[in-house]
């Protein structure tokens, strides 16, 4: 994942260009959302299509809906059409006026800061198929996945809150983590927690302890030749 996030600018980035893709790549949506919760605080990070943002405020409003029973209960929530659906109140009769008819919501697993749900809109009823599922099955652990490490860094490394600022992802991280990874045969994961070791022993932010080893393999390289 951190090879993942190292082609985006920042993780908001890499996140509204996975929205577009979920619904250029899954041919039942016409549009998708991220909602995100935080300390009982629910928002759209970010979405592809109005109908997304139409759908997601609705149940914002109503405090009631499919993305947020998935985002609650962790299970993906399907909507064949909002015609019949008996479910949640009068969300379904609010989202009929936004022009959403059908809906997927997956639930996102971001680590223990906050939790959420990648939702897929259309305008038609039985829009979406079993293959559907399976893509944006892929589209939410891909979330899951840069979230996770994005509030990871946040928390370590003393930077801005994710929701408000945006996570700047460090090059120089990334490429502690490969060194890390060759010259110890060890995982991603066991690396980026060695790097967490060394900066909490040294009292020492990790882009520091970072840039500091990167620095070090540069300047053995350079005297090697």
């Amino acid at each position: 994942m951190l090879s993942l996030l190292d082609e985006f600018a920042d993780v908001a980035t890499f996140l509204d260009s996975l929205v577009s893709w979920a619904v250029e790549q899954t041919p039942g949506a016409e549009a998708c959302g991220l909602t995100l919760e935080q300390a009982g605080r629910k928002l759209t990070v970010t979405y592809s299509g109005e109908l997304a943002a139409a759908g997601d405020e609705r149940q914002y409003e109503l405090d009631d809906g499919p993305c947020l029973e998935a985002l609650r209960t962790g299970a993906l929530i399907a909507v064949t059409d909002m015609g019949t659906e008996k479910r949640w109140g009068l969300y379904p009769q609010r989202a009929l006026e936004a022009g959403v008819r059908s809906s997927l919501s997956f639930p996102l697993v971001v680590g223990n800061r906050g939790r959420g749900a990648l939702n897929l809109y259309a305008r038609e009823a039985n829009a979406f198929t079993d293959a559907d599922e399976v893509a944006g099955q892929a589209w939410a652990g891909q979330a899951s996945g840069a979230l996770s490490v994005a509030w990871q860094m946040a928390e370590r490394d003393e930077t801005v809150d994710l929701l408000n600022q945006g996570m700047v992802t460090r090059q120089v991280i990334g490429q502690a983590v490969g060194l890390l990874m060759a010259q110890q045969r060890c995982t991603a994961d066991e690396a980026f927690d060695m790097l967490t070791a060394a900066s909490q022993r040294n009292n020492e932010k990790l882009r520091n302890v970072a840039a500091r080893m990167v620095a070090g393999h540069e300047e053995n390289a350079r005297a090697a030749r």
